[in-house]
């Protein structure tokens, strides 16, 4: 099975790297940057499909945006909360937040949608975003080709030790969801205050 997984990798890699960069990111980059330690990837073609990927599925956001403004009013009413943290933060910060949004986890569909909404400049964001996307993406590749040796050992030893793996990682997804829960107050109480 894992022969196979790797025969995968070496054939649609690069393909498998761009979808799942349009639709999340971090993971796919840190992957391919440990399979570019192990030369089954080229890192400077990962960061560049990468950063392809990422830009691709914020403009994509950002259009819909852009022309279905009723439509994600409609749809998206429970999200209500982080359309206003996205506006805020866009009205305190616009460009500085279009280059942050691709490191801002748990706002990254909202944020594009948020300034589609906007009047903001579509060749603005296309150029801002750009630059964020090819930070993000070398970012990402770099760590995960640069610590590739300690990641392999590390799921060597979760392969042989599963059930070690399942309380830590409920522990980390956990912690990260009481981390930006917290981040999402903070920021709505100090919008309340003023």
């Amino acid at each position: 099975m894992e022969a196979l997984f790797f025969e995968w990798v070496r054939s649609y890699g690069y393909i498998i790297l761009f979808i799942w960069c349009v639709l999340e990111g971090e993971t796919a980059l840190l992957t391919a940057g440990i399979f570019a330690h192990t030369g089954d990837m080229n890192l400077s073609l990962a960061i560049i499909i990468g950063a392809l990927g990422g830009m691709s599925g914020d403009h994509l956001y950002f259009h819909i945006g852009r022309t279905n403004k009723s439509y994600i009013y409609k749809k998206l009413h429970k999200q209500r909360r982080k359309f206003a943290i996205a506006h805020m933060l866009l009205m305190k910060r616009g460009r500085f937040i279009v280059f942050l949004q691709r490191f801002l986890y748990g706002l990254r569909v909202v944020l594009p949608l948020s300034v589609g909404l906007t009047g903001f400049s579509r060749v603005e964001y296309i150029l801002i975003n750009g630059a964020s996307s090819f930070l993000w993406a070398t970012i990402f590749c770099t760590i995960g080709w640069w610590f590739g040796e300690e990641a392999l050992i590390f799921v060597a030893f979760i392969k042989a030790h599963w059930y070690i793996a399942i309380p830590i990682l409920g522990l980390f997804l956990g912690s990260a969801f009481l981390f930006f829960q917290n981040i999402e107050k903070h920021i709505l109480l100090s919008r309340s205050k003023k």
